[in-house]
């Protein structure tokens, strides 16, 4: 039986900034930027990273690696949980967060995003299909 979880919103989120730079498979072509590594958890979520679209280089040579593109989502740190703000493909995101059981609601902003809650470090895995859905979205391109 495990009685320690995961519940430090940095290190939630840290967790997911590894997931998502490691997974070469379903989320290639997503990068972490604006990464702030001194970033501290605050009640109302401080901006720990933004997840970006890769845009690729021109293949001239080894050193024209893809850039990073246009955010897609950003990432919020609070206390006890971390915060995935989807900002491309708002309605694919909430409904796969829903279909992971991940916490989900909308933001009054516009354009309109939606916030996915990450409470627990064992749920990282979960957050992945959002992220994977938000990439797969044409629209989000």
């Amino acid at each position: 039986m495990v009685a320690d979880r995961l519940t430090d919103g940095v290190r939630i989120a840290q967790l997911l900034a590894s997931e998502v730079t490691g997974d070469e498979g379903r989320l290639r072509g997503l990068t972490v930027v604006d990464a702030d590594p001194d970033v501290e958890a605050t009640t109302d979520g401080a901006l720990a990273y933004r997840i970006a679209r890769e845009t690729p280089g021109n293949g001239e040579d080894a050193a024209d690696e893809a850039t990073p593109g246009e955010a897609v989502a950003e990432v919020f740190v609070q206390p006890d949980r971390a915060r995935i703000e989807a900002i491309a493909a708002p309605e694919t995101a909430a409904t796969a967060a829903a279909d992971a059981d991940l916490p989900v609601r909308p933001k009054a902003a516009r354009p309109p995003r939606t916030l996915v809650f990450v409470e627990d470090g064992a749920r990282v895995k979960r957050a992945l299909a959002v992220l994977e859905a938000i990439r797969s979205e044409p629209s989000a391109e």
